[in-house]
């Protein structure tokens, strides 16, 4: 499923996933000389802060318009798919925020971390886990069942159990040092409508303007009894954090 991504929708709708990336940033810690690969760096908004902690970083993602931002940050980065890493042997630490779910093909990603890191290299991230925005998913699904003429709905995400993923990174070489589910319900400032226009729309690509619409409507009514909390929209995010260490 392609995800469309426009930088200037998404910085101004949805700047709180840099936001929530700091407890990510000191898990990592990064190091004076240290050189990051930031996997998934969207706009660039962590790499910066990571680069202003005094190492040297490199961000990858597959959207051009995102890293045409991380660009005018004046930052190193490069569109480069999370499953085809072409990296080997060349950094000390690979960072993934919120990025990582989108990344379905898991096992590709993994081998491009593992082989992307230094010996002993570490690998620190955060990204939607078992459970996340289970509402909205279900809500999704229902309207597309309930609607022949939009087609079959096709979940774009991998949010895996920590038994699951703690299991994958194992096999891929690694050594854990931490993992853990953290559900984190996240206000959505710009109501739950930005959400899904800015996250669904690979689920909605081939609807019509009016099927849009209508879905956009019937997922709202669905989720309001759930993630409408004392006037203010709240999304049901799970995320799954660790760090871990390349054997």
């Amino acid at each position: 499923m392609s995800q469309a991504w426009n930088a200037s929708q998404y910085i101004n709708h949805a700047s709180f996933v840099a936001e929530h990336g700091s407890p990510v940033l000191d898990l990592l810690n990064p190091k004076l000389g240290e050189r990051i690969l930031d996997l998934g760096c969207g706009d660039g908004a962590l790499t910066q802060d990571i680069e202003q902690m005094g190492a040297s970083v490199h961000g990858v993602d597959s959207s051009e318009s995102m890293i045409e931002a991380a660009q005018k940050r004046g930052l190193s980065a490069e569109v480069m798919s999370g499953d085809s890493l072409s990296f080997h042997n060349e950094f000390d630490a690979v960072f993934s925020n919120a990025a990582l779910h989108w990344m379905i093909n898991e096992e590709s990603v993994l081998s491009g971390v593992s082989n992307a890191l230094k010996p002993n290299g570490r690998f620190v991230g955060e990204f939607g886990g078992q459970g996340n925005v289970g509402a909205l998913v279900n809500a999704m699904t229902k309207v597309f069942e309930s609607h022949a003429e939009f087609g079959e709905f096709v979940n774009p995400w991998y949010f895996p159990s920590v038994e699951e993923y703690k299991q994958k990174l194992q096999d891929h070489g690694f050594h854990i040092h931490y993992i853990e589910l953290i559900p984190r319900p996240t206000p959505l400032e710009s109501g739950i409508g930005e959400w899904l226009k800015i996250f669904s729309n690979g689920i909605t690509k081939n609807l019509n303007p009016k099927q849009n619409d209508q879905f956009l409507n019937e997922v709202e009514y669905l989720v309001k009894p759930h993630l409408f909390i004392e006037g203010q929209w709240v999304a049901d995010y799970v995320r799954l954090r660790f760090s871990a260490q390349k054997v």
